[in-house]
């Protein structure tokens, strides 16, 4: 498992982007091209602007190994169809990992990471949404992880209708 200290926030969006295209390019060659199609993802407009959001937010946090960089983490608001929460909420908008360094527990140290900083902004609850297409894989990850799956989401994209999965995680925090 990595360790928390080489997990630092940055606004760095062309190795996020980077490393979406690693990840999606690894989804295509799997055969599972429902999650983020088979396109680039550096080129795509939409995903270009979503980056540069979660780098201006403030919220976006890289994890490296070696020097080199493994894993995305972006953090904030719950897009408009994920729907309201029921508890002050932080928000997992973006976890991503370089498939060359799986087994090594870069997302769940970046989930965890996500994790302290609700808690330390004194949320109650992380939520996030995943592809819920194909075989469930990603979404028996985030159960892995401690999450707990609630609705099932239909949102629309410019390349038809992506299935998705709500997924929570209750927080205690400290008295």
């Amino acid at each position: 498992m990595i360790p928390a200290a080489a997990i630092l926030r940055t606004q760095d969006t062309v190795t996020v982007l980077a490393l979406l295209d690693k990840a999606a390019a690894w989804l295509v060659a799997q055969g599972r091209t429902g999650q983020w199609g088979t396109g680039r993802q550096a080129t795509d407009p939409r995903r270009i602007a979503m980056a540069r959001k979660w780098a201006e937010s403030g919220g976006l946090y890289l994890a490296w190994l070696d020097g080199t960089p493994v894993g995305a983490l972006a953090v904030g608001e719950a897009p408009a169809y994920a729907g309201p929460a029921t508890e002050p909420e932080l928000y997992v908008n973006l976890l991503v990992t370089d498939r060359d360094h799986a087994g090594k527990g870069i997302g769940g140290a970046l989930l965890e990471h996500a994790r302290e900083l609700a808690e330390a902004a004194g949320k109650h609850l992380l939520r996030l949404d995943c592809y819920a297409g194909g075989d469930g894989a990603l979404v028996r990850y985030y159960e892995s992880q401690g999450y707990t799956a609630t609705e099932s989401i239909t949102v629309d994209t410019p390349t038809g209708p992506w299935p998705g999965q709500i997924l929570v995680r209750l927080l205690r925090l400290a008295a």
